[in-house]
């Protein structure tokens, strides 16, 4: 009989669960899909209902498996989109059908009123985070301030994976890497700033303990393993929120490293001892200990399903759209995308939206997708630079992971526009990795988690810069830089425009 743990990933589009061996190998994998509530312009939601839903279909698939082929399951780990904010009664139950998600951005009016009232650099050396709407302590107010209803019955606030370990286990906790993303934990200690809940208004009885990833929070219910086929008992980790787990199944948990996750955003991050203090920079906790400073673009993948949806109502699969934009040249005969779907995290204007520059006559739907891969590679060019000036640093090479980890073409013109090698881990489903490598040290087979992700990550290959390509995208950059910076005085008259009459 095999031993292997079960690794279970809550994103934004799907939740995916796997049957993991020791050295990181998948051995089985299955999903389940669902879909954002977009109930008004800048607002994102999804049920936590349909969290649980999905995992109990892709977990029932993967132990099926598993008790067909012998293999014994040592432990479950999970990890999960961050800053999805469930409330939860003292039964467990949301006291909320659909939740905000990460892209949410009704916050807006709290952000800037905070930012208004106070000093930046104070807040900022105490959460190492600038204000945006994305942290779950500005959603906290909303919630109580527009359904003080669900917020009077709730008990506990929540992350995606929490609830999700909440139906396995029972039990409450939320683990560092999401709460360093709250806006609400101390940096210096790693615990809930009891002078930032005052400030916002927010009862902090309502937040769960803070614990490691690799701790184990409880164990599968009888209930959970009739709804998911897990074995009753079974060890359940604490977990950890999915782009920080992803950085540790690609193997960036040193300092000095760099990743680009790419999946419905994307995020570039640089390893470091410390947060990195700076109002366009974000910092979150990583699993082993250190911390991840980073920026992130939030439509990344999410541009790319947009252009199928909308030139195709997503009747092309996306190998058929790839060939289209591979027969365009490269910089799409000076057609520019700035992929701004869902505005910005930081910044002066959050508010930014998306649009093509440059039409002319002779471009067709090869230049537009191409130009989209192309204008997420721009953007992201632009906060790499921004990351490197803050540190004085300039990474080597990146580790790519996520689903654009998957897309060839995609990376030979990232790799293009960044001027370095982008390393690609020989297994694509990071997250899923990352979930397996705190198994590791969960069950006792590695000391540590840089030790054990030695053993269960390795990169199959390095996409370097083509010369000609890169050379194009370097006159093409400042191009795109200035389209982005003139455009800002025209977020502000699109929103009213939005507004208007329909």
């Amino acid at each position: 009989m095999m031993d292997c743990t079960v690794a279970l990933d809550v994103g934004t589009g799907s939740t995916r669960a796997a049957a993991m061996s020791p050295d990181g190998r998948v051995l089985t994998v299955a999903a389940r899909a669902y879909d954002q509530i977009v109930p008004a312009y800048g607002w994102s939601e999804q049920r936590p209902a349909d969290w649980w839903a999905a995992a109990c279909g892709a977990l029932r698939d993967v132990t099926a498996e598993a008790r067909a082929k012998g293999w014994r399951i040592q432990a479950v780990a999970a990890c999960g989109q961050m800053h999805g904010t469930v409330l939860v009664d003292a039964e467990g139950r949301p006291t909320r059908e659909a939740v905000p998600l990460w892209n949410d951005k009704r916050t807006l009016d709290y952000v800037r009123r905070f930012e208004s009232e106070e000093s930046l650099d104070d807040w900022l050396s105490m959460t190492a985070n600038p204000p945006t709407p994305a942290w779950p302590a500005f959603k906290l107010q909303w919630l109580r301030d527009h359904d003080p209803e669900a917020w009077e019955r709730t008990t506990h606030v929540l992350m995606p994976k929490d609830y999700v370990n909440l139906c396995l286990t029972g039990e409450r906790a939320m683990d560092w890497t999401d709460a360093a993303c709250s806006f609400l934990m101390d940096a210096a200690t790693g615990r809930w700033s009891a002078r930032m809940l005052d400030r916002l208004g927010l009862d902090g009885s309502k937040l769960p303990p803070i614990r490691l990833p690799t701790e184990i929070l409880g164990s599968v219910t009888a209930g959970a393993a009739r709804a998911t086929g897990l074995p009753r008992g079974t060890p359940v980790l604490v977990g950890g929120a999915d782009y920080p787990v992803a950085l540790l199944g690609s193997g960036v948990c040193r300092p000095g490293m760099a990743s680009e996750v790419a999946g419905t955003s994307c995020i570039v991050t640089l390893i470091a001892e410390r947060p990195i203090l700076d109002p366009e920079i974000s910092n979150v906790g990583t699993p082993e200990g250190n911390w991840g400073a980073f920026v992130l673009l939030e439509s990344g993948g999410d541009a790319a399903r947009w252009a199928r949806r909308a030139f195709h109502a997503n009747d092309l699969d996306y190998a058929e759209i790839v060939a289209l934009a591979e027969s365009a040249p490269p910089g799409s005969d000076a057609l520019f995308f700035l992929p701004y779907l869902t505005g910005e995290r930081l910044g002066a204007h959050r508010n930014s939206r998306a649009q093509f520059f440059g039409l002319a006559a002779g471009h067709g739907l090869s230049h537009l997708h191409r130009a989209v891969l192309e204008g997420v590679g721009f953007a992201v060019n632009r906060h790499l630079r921004v990351m490197e000036e803050a540190t004085g640093t300039r990474p080597e090479a990146l580790v790519a992971s996520g689903g654009g980890a998957k897309a060839d073409l995609w990376l030979r013109i990232k790799a293009a526009i960044y001027g370095r090698p982008i390393l690609i881990p020989e297994e694509p489903e990071c997250g899923l990795v990352g979930c397996a490598t705190l198994c590791e040290v969960t069950l006792g087979r590695a000391r540590d988690l840089p030790e054990a992700a030695a053993r269960t990550v390795r990169h199959a290959r390095e996409v370097r810069p083509d010369p000609a390509w890169a050379d194009r995208y370097a006159d093409m950059q400042p191009v795109f830089d200035r389209i982005h910076q003139h455009s800002q005085d025209l977020y502000d008259d699109l929103d009213r425009l939005a507004g208007g009459p329909r």
